[in-house]
């Protein structure tokens, strides 16, 4: 069955994480990284966050999304199976620290027809105990080969990127070795088995295991930490990034940086795994 419009304006219950030392450094560790900026518990001020940290936050609640009750009703398991993740905006209003309550909603924004298939918006905002916002996301899912029920009722337009200009400053391999999703998955708690189980991923019309997009969105990320934001994660502010191919494993990814904080993340194949990229550096 088609994803219904009227999901528009529609709400998760919040759900609440404790963010504690282990689970960022195992997100930290799960990507490859060694720097103590998120490893060494001994620093002063401890260890920070990577910037893609909040989307083992924000999983549930995309879970949970789909468990509304305006798309359960109407939306079968094998169509969500269907979804994958297609935008990514993640804005910080202050970093992410160990000890951190956090709870957040999802709200639907936006339900579309697009030429693959059905895209859902959705914002989600996260807050500590004192309500105060420390992270949002607006995330695009496309339902593969599904319909739309209804008008179609867009998210608000993107902010446009400042263009790529120039040579990168950088490009860098990154090995993706064939465990890397399983890896993944445990250090990130995102359990979404079309990346570890191949009978599932198989059934999905998927020619394989491939990567998680965060994962791939986040080893971008790492190389701009390094090379616009001096190494320190918390400089990063706003992530944004289109996914397009696919990340089979194992794979070596090449990532490009600009200076204007533009990045892209691309298969063996020259497929854009990550497209209109961008970091914005505090």
């Amino acid at each position: 069955m088609p994803v219904p419009s009227d999901a528009v304006g529609q709400q998760t219950e919040p759900i609440t994480h404790v963010v504690d030392e282990r689970w960022l450094m195992a997100y930290a560790a799960g990507l490859g990284e060694t720097k103590p900026v998120y490893l060494d518990t001994t620093a002063p001020g401890g260890i920070s966050a990577h910037p893609l940290f909040p989307v083992c936050v924000e999983w549930p609640v995309v879970l949970a999304v789909g468990a509304l009750d305006v798309l359960s009703d109407v939306t079968t398991p094998e169509e969500k199976r269907r979804g994958i993740h297609a935008t990514h905006d993640l804005t910080m209003l202050r970093p992410i620290v160990p000890g951190d309550v956090l709870t957040t909603v999802a709200t639907v924004i936006g339900v579309e027809k697009r030429p693959p298939g059905a895209l859902l918006t959705m914002d989600m905002v996260s807050t500590d105990v004192h309500g105060r916002e420390v992270f949002r996301t607006r995330q695009g899912s496309l339902y593969l080969a599904t319909d739309v029920i209804g008008p179609d009722r867009a998210a608000p337009d993107d902010e446009p990127l400042p263009p790529i200009e120039g040579d990168p400053v950088v490009t860098v391999d990154i090995p993706i070795d064939a465990g890397a999703a399983h890896t993944y998955t445990e250090c990130a708690r995102i359990w979404n088995p079309i990346h570890t189980d191949l009978a599932v991923a198989l059934a999905a019309d998927l020619p394989g295991l491939i990567l998680h997009g965060t994962a791939t969105l986040a080893h971008g990320v790492s190389v701009g930490v390094h090379h616009l934001a001096g190494g320190d994660p918390n400089a990063i502010v706003r992530v944004r990034g289109r996914f397009g191919a696919m990340v089979p494993m194992p794979a070596t990814l090449t990532v490009s940086v600009y200076a204007n904080g533009r990045f892209e993340v691309r298969t063996p194949d020259g497929g854009q795994a990550v497209k209109n990229g961008h970091l914005t550096v505090s």
